[in-house]
């Protein structure tokens, strides 16, 4: 128990409330820390070792190498590691990513289709309710949400969980929320991430959380701004390397069994040409839109659009939502529009322009295309720990497999998903067959 780094944080009883607070152990000053009271740790989870799932967002699976990230390279070969890459889902966004790596459910089933869309079957002041990653109210709202999260898998079966940070994690989502979690804030000093976890870690095994999740955004960032062959995108990458270096050591040191798993949610890729605006090839009218997202209000507006849009430019392929193929998991979820505008290189795609006045820049860097077409979407995969065997290789995989894995490690019985434990069982030291709960 750190008693010592008590501070005054906001508390719950099966949500947060902002009008009742306590006194918590295990907490770094200056990081506001959110409580659901889920009780203690089961019997079966004390027994069941700990998993850190660490997201690098935008870390493209070849900048470890290009940039000669010392730290993450001699935890691949400590551990396990994808040196071509991990497969995002498509599409290879941020939100979208990361909650399929949560649920191990592509984005069309998960509820993320994008990192902003519109939901036709609900409605807000008169028109269809939208979701947004910038909008705290619906961040929050688990009703947006499927599948059931790792954290709340874990409380469900009585294993406490803490996530600082995770898309999904500020909502109530299969009915719970995580033990102790923060609303998002990428101001939070990165070190002190660092010593949060490690705090968890030294709570009483009864409250301890046995998966806990982390975040930086520091190679995301710079990758939008200046491209991912930049000097300041090197930059950030050795930052958040030292980073993993500093995490590894303090793990170490608690002497728990703790497997670590780094991930990212995408890779980057530098943007060719302005931007490409939908709305100058078709007439738009009677649609709505989010990004390059289009809702036709009847099926004549979507046929006459897609007919418009279907030979209008190179730069892209065009389909009515059934048709997409298969191979992008992309063809089943209403929020995902029709037609559907995929991106056939590295171009930035919108429905519409700003308003008159409004800046006009395209990024940099951009993500969110087809990885399977275009590898620089590819993203990054290293783990290590007790459960995890030494010096081996994968080949590419789809991140939807991390779900039921991560699960086997905690020893908890996974909720159906679109991944499978086949894919990376060679990587477990019990080859994926033991019961995971079942560790001294």
């Amino acid at each position: 128990m750190v008693a010592a780094n008590c501070l005054v944080v906001p508390f719950a009883s099966g949500q947060d409330s902002a009008n009742a607070v306590e006194s918590r152990p295990g907490v770094v000053p200056a990081i506001q820390i959110l409580h659901t009271d889920h009780g203690p740790n089961s019997p079966q989870a004390l027994k069941a070792h700990y998993v850190v799932l660490v997201s690098l967002d935008g870390f493209r699976w070849d900048y470890a190498k290009k940039y000669g990230a010392t730290h993450l390279l001699a935890l691949g070969k400590s551990g396990v590691w994808a040196p071509e890459g991990m497969y995002p889902s498509f599409p290879s966004l941020t939100f979208p990513n990361h909650y399929a790596i949560a649920t191990g459910l592509y984005p069309e089933h998960n509820g993320l289709v994008a990192n902003s869309f519109l939901d036709l079957q609900r409605e807000s002041e008169g028109k269809p309710d939208k979701y947004s990653i910038g909008d705290a109210k619906a961040v929050t709202d688990g009703s947006w949400y499927s599948g059931v999260p790792l954290w709340s898998l874990a409380e469900k079966q009585g294993m406490r969980s803490a996530c600082l940070f995770w898309p999904g994690s500020e909502a109530e989502i299969a009915g719970e929320r995580p033990s102790e979690y923060l609303k998002f804030d990428d101001k939070v000093d990165e070190s002190a991430r660092i010593a949060q976890v490690v705090a968890w870690l030294k709570e009483p095994a009864n409250s301890r959380p046995h998966l806990i999740t982390l975040y930086y955004s520091d190679v995301d960032h710079a990758g939008h701004e200046f491209g991912p062959d930049a000097t300041e995108t090197r930059a950030a990458v050795m930052k958040v390397d030292t980073l993993v270096g500093k995490l590894r050591a303090a793990l170490k040191a608690t002497k728990l069994p703790v497997d670590l798993v780094i991930v990212s949610d995408h890779g980057m890729v530098k943007i060719d040409g302005p931007w490409i605006t939908l709305d100058t090839f078709a007439d738009l009218d009677g649609f709505e839109t989010a990004g390059a997202l289009l809702y036709g209000k009847n099926e004549e507006d979507r046929a006459r659009v897609y007919n418009k849009l279907k030979h209008a430019s190179e730069k892209f392929e065009v389909y009515r939502r059934k048709d997409v193929p298969a191979g992008l998991h992309y063809n089943e979820n209403e929020r995902e529009g029709d037609p559907v505008i995929v991106a056939t290189g590295p171009y930035a795609i919108r429905a519409h322009g700003p308003a008159a006045g409004k800046p006009d820049s395209v990024p940099v860097g951009q993500h969110g295309f087809d990885p399977a077409k275009m590898p620089e979407m590819k993203a990054s995969f290293f783990a290590m720990g007790p459960d995890i065997v030494v010096g081996k290789k994968v080949a590419p995989f789809g991140n939807v497999n991390l779900y039921p894995w991560i699960a086997h490690m905690l020893g908890l019985d996974a909720a159906k998903s679109d991944g499978s434990l086949n894919i990376l069982a060679g990587t477990l030291r019990d080859n994926g067959e033991s019961d995971g709960g079942s560790k001294e």
